[in-house]
């Protein structure tokens, strides 16, 4: 009757040494896996990222940009982190105030 107690234990016991092999193996899978999962997604998102806010963070009045929305204008004030923007023909420009996240790109001239 004993026996019938003591065989699962012993089981176990051979399961665990096992499952040392089997925890190598596992992370000898999921490391590679993680890392590429890394360089492939997160590193490029996070310098993509870092490019935007510098790009917004250095906005200045004259620059001529793109909105999200497709409005192409260029910068007449900037106040906080709200930016005026001229768009329109020469006769007939009209002023729209714009949060500083709703701007796509900057334009910047070839010499740049």
């Amino acid at each position: 009757m004993w026996s019938v107690f003591a065989e699962p234990a012993t089981e176990g016991m051979n399961a665990a040494a096992g499952g040392l092999g089997g925890l190598v193996s596992m992370l000898v899978t999921f490391v590679p896996m993680i890392l590429i999962f890394y360089f492939i997604l997160i590193r490029p998102q996070r310098k993509k990222d870092k490019e935007k806010r510098e790009m917004l963070a250095s906005l200045k009045v004259g620059d001529k940009i793109v909105t999200i929305g497709g409005i192409v204008g260029q910068i007449a004030r900037i106040k906080d982190d709200r930016v005026f923007v001229e768009t329109g023909s020469n006769t007939e420009k009209q002023l729209i105030l714009l949060e500083r996240w709703a701007i796509s790109t900057v334009e910047k001239p070839i010499s740049d």
